[in-house]
């Protein structure tokens, strides 16, 4: 209770956290002695906390229905951020898999791009593109080949990971048609084609380290994009193909085979492969 036995105002987290920077910033003009000081204070302090509120857990868990009301007082912003500073509550799945994002958002900066995590259900989780990433049409690789790679590696309980569509920045000049992953990427590349095999606007059919793959050339950029509708896996390469886009022929559902983008059913996809123009070649790099 306030003074005068009115109630104290809740203040917000991030209120909270604003004035933990202020103080901290006062230090920056102390000497070392006076920081390694207050730094050494502070630790101590954290761990006393730390302590406390083990025991004071622990202690609780044993009455009835103490765990459900625990459970949610850490729903409170306040107490989880508390809470996960001193270890005593592990990282919630959302966070595993933002920080699993974190480790390709470097990657995507360098080409004016980031992602974010829109959101993880169950074992599922919804990254958007932002900035130069959205809409490129090498977006389907950059996520297949390092967003999707890294949060399924980092996070095994998450099993799908879906790509959140149009709802960007987005494209401009900024675009680059290579996925950013590409550059990086310095082995398992073969070669599919010489580039005169495939003339400006058209497709054509090729087998790749057991692969069969749709190549395509649209002036000065080359996609490639495995021969198999995301509706039913079936080989597309009968289906027809004009103005950039093939249907497959036994659903006829129609794709981009500029960006692999789905007309049907824009939930779907092509699944694409590395690609590159070296010299006279047209090498791929095939992606699981």
């Amino acid at each position: 209770m306030a003074d005068g036995g009115s109630p104290a105002t809740e203040r917000s987290l991030s209120e909270m956290l604003r004035d933990i920077e202020a103080l901290t910033a006062l230090a920056d003009g102390w000497d070392e002695a006076a920081r390694s000081g207050a730094q050494a204070r502070a630790e101590a302090i954290d761990a006393l906390n730390a302590e406390a509120f083990r025991r004071l857990i622990r202690h609780l868990q044993g009455v009835d229905g103490m765990g459900a009301a625990l459970k949610s007082a850490a729903a409170d912003d306040v107490v989880y951020a508390v809470l996960r500073r001193h270890g005593i509550l592990r990282a919630s799945l959302f966070e595993r898999v933002d920080a699993a994002l974190d480790t390709v958002r470097p990657m995507l900066a360098s080409h004016g791009g980031d992602a974010e995590l829109v959101s993880v259900e169950d074992a599922t989780a919804t990254v958007r593109f932002l900035g130069a990433c959205d809409g490129c049409p090498a977006s389907a690789l950059t996520f297949y080949a390092g967003v999707k790679k890294a949060i399924q590696e980092q996070v095994p309980q998450i099993t799908d990971v879906k790509q959140a569509k149009g709802l960007g920045g987005g494209g401009g000049d900024q675009v680059h048609f290579t996925s950013p992953f590409a550059a990086y990427q310095k082995e398992g590349w073969s070669k599919a084609a010489d580039l005169d095999d495939v003339p400006d606007g058209s497709t054509q059919v090729f087998e790749v380290d057991g692969h069969s793959v749709f190549i395509s050339r649209f002036g000065d950029r080359v996609t490639c994009f495995e021969n198999a509708c995301a509706h039913m896996g079936m080989a597309m390469d009968g289906g027809e193909i004009a103005d950039g886009f093939i249907t497959c022929p036994y659903h006829e559902f129609k794709y981009s085979l500029e960006s692999g983008e789905c007309l049907t059913a824009p939930e779907v996809q092509l699944q694409p492969h590395g690609v590159r123009v070296v010299g006279d070649r047209i090498e791929i790099r095939v992606t699981q």
